[in-house]
């Protein structure tokens, strides 16, 4: 005879199932970096060619009041255009990538992967800032010619642009997952740009104490330093080095500071 209660229910196993382990950091962030890459080469491509043109223009127009050789003037001029490459789009972009990523809810996408906050942020700081690289060869090279500037020491933006790029990225993914809109995450890259362009193309000498003070808070202000001291007739290669820690130093701040702003905003 059959139970006419039915079939009896299977027992419910006494503990959990166990979750499948999370990815680790540095696979993840390779993983993130590729599909990064590759979804925004297309879009980005025409936006580094306006980078790129927009700091030659300004070396261009500050040629008409900066006369050529390594004066401070000048070397401040292509150093400062140089950097705002990775400004334009480290900073700039990536908080409106951010911005617009939070609002649209696209954080509940990486928020159900099972990857490190960090690679996330790591990883899409990386692949934005990668852009960067051709825009800022070309514009330290032409600048360099313009004013009249010695070639041999450009072999220090291998370590300028990762650094600078990661300071910069970090403090605009931070902006972008902070900010409560992703219009005001717009206006703050702007801002963030228009900062690194006033603090960074004008030599720093001549600006009133509280812009000096400003400009040492700035994070591309330590590239801009040590890009400008590789112009010199004899660099300090020393000063050259302590700038470049500064500068990696404030890269890891803002990129902690940008990974906890992403855990914040993906519990949300």
């Amino acid at each position: 005879m059959t139970d006419p209660a039915g079939p009896a229910a299977p027992a419910a196993p006494a503990y959990p199932a166990e979750l499948a382990p999370a990815a680790r950091l540095w696979p993840a962030l390779a993983a993130v970096y590729r599909a990064q890459l590759s979804r925004a080469r297309v879009a980005r491509i025409p936006l580094l060619f306006v980078a790129t043109f927009q700091s030659i223009g300004i070396m261009v127009l500050m040629r008409g009041v900066v006369a050529a050789g390594p004066g401070e003037e000048a070397r401040a001029v292509v150093a400062g255009a140089s950097v705002l490459v990775v400004a334009f789009v480290g900073l700039n972009l990536l908080a409106q990538y951010f911005g617009q990523l939070r609002a649209a809810g696209g954080l509940d996408h990486y928020a159900t992967l099972p990857v490190p906050p960090a690679a996330v942020v790591l990883g899409v700081a990386a692949a934005y800032a990668s852009f960067t690289v051709p825009g800022v060869l070309v514009t330290a090279l032409t600048g360099s010619l313009l004013f009249q500037l010695p070639l041999t020491g450009l072999w220090v933006l291998l370590a300028v642009i990762p650094l600078s790029g990661a300071a910069l990225a970090g403090l605009g993914a931070a902006l972008g997952l902070l900010a409560p809109r992703p219009e005001l995450a717009t206006v703050c890259g702007q801002l963030g740009m228009s900062a690194a362009l006033l603090l960074g193309v004008l030599p720093p000498s001549g600006m009133p104490l509280p812009l000096q003070w400003a400009r040492d808070l700035l994070p591309s202000t330590y590239g801009v330093e040590a890009l400008m001291a590789t112009f010199e007739p004899a660099p300090d290669w020393a000063s050259v080095m302590v700038d470049l820690g500064v500068c990696a130093a404030v890269g890891v701040v803002t990129l902690v500071l940008a990974a906890w702003a992403y855990r914040r905003a993906a519990r949300r």
